[in-house]
């Protein structure tokens, strides 16, 4: 039986000893294959979401399943379906990317052939090769970033979540870190993809939600969403449909 990637039915989602239920009776359903992108100002839950789709947040309200999976039923299975890319390094910077891939791939239960196997592929399609020995403290941020790509994907995960996997990087590991992310689509990942870069969207995402206070206000591919609103370019039907006020 063929399941979507992921389907989230009445979630409900409040943070411990705040006020009001911040996520309340949320549905949406992503296609396998898709490149969804979900798009939003600071605040509106984009991190929150992804948080409690891959199980950092614990929900007691409502379900997440991941290929047919409960999350909350199946926590070690699930951690093989699904890579994550935070927006924090999730690497040990004191040691190089060897021996990092090396400890990640064996938590994910990788052989030691398969592991060194993965990271040749990894480090040579993500340009580290030639520094795979070094401490990544001594990585620029373009590096960094890659190498934090290399990580959520070792395992070959069927769904893989990215929480601003290009901030703060150079156009030329920018373009590498989009086509592999497209390329690992082609070859049947699942994407689900924020950023505060909207301009990726164009180039990224056959799929678009916009969300804001918790709640998805807006979802369809990026033309049929300009074409809905009367808009040419995603900056303007961001602002158009959240606002123009200062977040925090």
């Amino acid at each position: 039986m063929n399941h979507p990637a992921i389907t989230i039915q009445d979630l409900s989602f409040q943070y411990p000893g705040r006020e009001g239920t911040f996520i309340n009776h949320f549905d949406i359903e992503i296609a396998a294959g898709e490149r969804f992108g979900l798009f939003g100002p600071n605040g509106a839950g984009k991190t929150t979401l992804m948080c409690l789709m891959t199980g950092l947040l614990s929900y007691t309200k409502g379900s997440i399943k991941l290929m047919g999976n409960e999350i909350r039923n199946h926590p070690k299975s699930i951690n093989r379906i699904f890579g994550y890319v935070p927006q924090d390094f999730s690497f040990y910077s004191e040691l190089s990317p060897l021996d990092n891939l090396a400890f990640y791939g064996a938590w994910y239960g990788l052989t030691k052939p398969q592991i060194k196997e993965r990271s040749a592929e990894l480090l040579e399609v993500l340009g580290l090769t030639s520094v795979a020995d070094r401490e990544l403290r001594s990585f620029s941020g373009g590096m960094k970033r890659r190498f934090n790509l290399a990580i959520g994907v070792i395992h070959e995960p069927r769904v893989l979540f990215l929480d601003e996997p290009t901030v703060g990087v150079d156009v030329q590991s920018r373009h590498a870190i989009i086509d592999y992310l497209k390329w690992l689509n082609q070859k049947g990942t699942t994407l689900v993809y924020t950023s505060h870069q909207l301009e990726e969207a164009a180039t990224l995402c056959t799929s678009i939600a916009l969300m804001d206070d918790g709640k998805i206000i807006a979802r369809d591919s990026l033309d049929g969403l300009l074409l809905k609103h009367g808009h040419e370019k995603m900056e303007e039907l961001f602002l158009s449909l959240t606002g123009k006020s200062f977040r925090d």
